[in-house]
């Protein structure tokens, strides 16, 4: 099952007792930061969770799977993310 971000709010609201639009708020301008901080390629690290970086991927050959022509794909940013010892060994219990 995939936790999507009204179940965040869900659950900030419970835990914290805070109104439904406070909430969501907080997890908007979380989010904002976030995405803002990569746009300017910077990494984030959320200690005990993870490090999300932007990774710089060179121009490259690649193949069109619906008709097998060859193609370069052009230069791009990626977002990858690993997640913490402390994260990783909860997911291996």
């Amino acid at each position: 099952m995939t936790l999507t971000k009204a179940q965040i709010v869900e659950s900030i609201q419970n835990h914290l007792g805070l109104p439904k639009n406070r909430s969501a708020q907080i997890i908007e301008s979380l989010l904002e930061i976030i995405k803002k901080t990569l746009e300017n390629g910077e990494d984030v690290l959320v200690s005990g969770f993870g490090k999300f970086c932007v990774k710089e991927k060179k121009e490259r050959r690649g193949r069109n799977p619906a008709n097998g022509k060859d193609l370069m794909l052009a230069p791009r940013k990626v977002v990858t993310f690993k997640c913490s010892g402390v994260l990783r060994d909860k997911i291996n219990k």
